[in-house]
């Protein structure tokens, strides 16, 4: 029984420890979402250079502490593998460009972390510089790994028939990869089955399932993540991480109800946070329901095994310091430093080095940021509520700015 069970009365999922849920972030999910359009002659793909790209202030002005700095080197030092063979493709680093700094990290004193970062780095300001961050987290919810009527919410693993398109039968996305899609009975290249689909049983029988949930609108919100752990009925965790995505277009349900006047501090309205919008879907099942069914993308998952989830570097994510960024603008791996308006909520929390390990299906342009918290009740009162304007500073290996004639 695959079908999502809707009762007319939507409930809380039956757990006693803290549930984490993200708010703005899909890490590959890690991958990205975008339309599908006919093969053939695509427009030049947008990047940091294509913004403009200009110095940045000295790091020492910023008031950057060894404290500060502490949990960046140790993730800079665990993303550097990743970060020295992977291509750039925001045009702001090339080569070895990071070779150095990833060699002298490896034997750098963590007690000196920020001179690590004021020595070895130069600050850059991408486009206007003018930053929008939002919080994600993991969460926990509760499921089994076997169906039963208080867990009737399927989680797939990526079916054998989800495929990314073949070379020439779909337009490349920014990522450098085909959309992912399947092929029909005449070998043509379509959409995935939508999330309105999968609810409505077009996988039933196939024997997908990795485990099942107790909540279809925690579910909803942990996809949106793209990873996060189950708590079973005995007490133990399972972890699951993106797997895959069906190819179909990423809709933020906080951009709709918005548009709609749902959200806001007037009467009827409901607050433009995550706890808001799941309190709106509660209140409302089948509106809500509705509204869900809106964002046609689907998250496909795999079991993981360790400690904790993985962003799109392909390293583990770290509460407080990982950061989700578009990689057309920020290289992954590199350190950035955001600089919200001490005026706004959640400014003091978001203010440091962070480090760009992931990216997600809403983190688009430059200066976009996604900060990662980590998992608990505080991570997912912090994130669900966290939006900061400001500054945001990217930290590029020294002379990458005078190569790039940046003045």
């Amino acid at each position: 029984m695959a079908k999502v069970s809707w009762p007319l009365k939507l409930r809380l999922a039956p757990v006693a420890v803290a549930l984490a849920l993200m708010a703005g972030c899909v890490p590959q999910q890690q991958g990205g979402r975008g339309t599908h359009r006919p093969a053939g002659n695509q427009p030049a793909r947008t990047n940091a250079l294509s913004v403009g790209v200009r110095p940045g202030p000295e790091l020492s002005s910023l008031g950057l502490s060894d404290a500060m700095a502490r949990g960046a080197i140790l993730a800079f030092r665990e993303s550097c593998p990743k970060l020295v063979v992977r291509n750039d493709v925001s045009g702001l680093t090339r080569g070895n460009d990071w070779r150095e700094a990833c060699d002298a990290v490896t034997r750098w004193p963590i007690t000196e972390a920020a001179s690590f970062f004021t020595t070895r780095f130069e600050t850059a300001i991408v486009g206007t510089g003018e930053l929008n961050a939002t919080g994600y987290y993991e969460p926990e919810i509760a499921g089994s790994r076997n169906w039963s009527p208080d867990y009737a919410v399927p989680v797939y693993r990526q079916p054998p028939d989800l495929v990314h398109a073949r070379p020439g039968d779909a337009p490349v996305k920014s990522n450098g990869q085909t959309p992912f899609g399947r092929y029909d009975e005449f070998g043509r290249f379509v959409p995935y089955y939508s999330r309105a689909e999968i609810e409505n049983g077009v996988l039933d029988g196939r024997g997908l399932e990795i485990a099942w949930v107790a909540d279809p609108v925690e579910f909803f919100f942990l996809q949106i993540q793209g990873s996060g752990r189950l708590r079973l009925p005995d007490g133990t965790v399972m972890r699951i991480g993106y797997a895959a995505e069906n190819g179909q277009p990423y809709t933020g349900i906080g951009t709709i109800m918005n548009k709609r006047g749902l959200v806001g501090s007037g009467p009827g309205q409901y607050p433009a946070s995550m706890q808001g919008l799941m309190r709106y879907i509660r209140d409302y099942p089948e509106e809500g329901r509705a509204l869900m069914r809106e964002n046609k993308s689907w998250i496909f998952f795999r079991e993981l095994i360790g400690s904790g989830p993985i962003g799109a570097l392909g390293v583990p994510v770290h509460g407080n310091v990982t950061v989700a960024a578009d990689p057309l603008f920020v290289p992954l791996g590199a350190p950035v430093f955001l600089a919200p308006d001490p005026a706004l909520a959640g400014a003091v929390l978001a203010r440091g080095l962070w480090v760009a390990q992931d990216t997600g299906g809403a983190i688009k342009g430059p200066n976009r940021f996604d900060t990662f918290w980590g998992s608990g009740d505080q991570a997912r009162l912090v994130a669900g509520g966290m939006k900061a304007r400001g500054q945001a500073i990217v930290l590029l290996p020294r002379g990458s700015l005078s190569r790039l004639g940046a003045k």
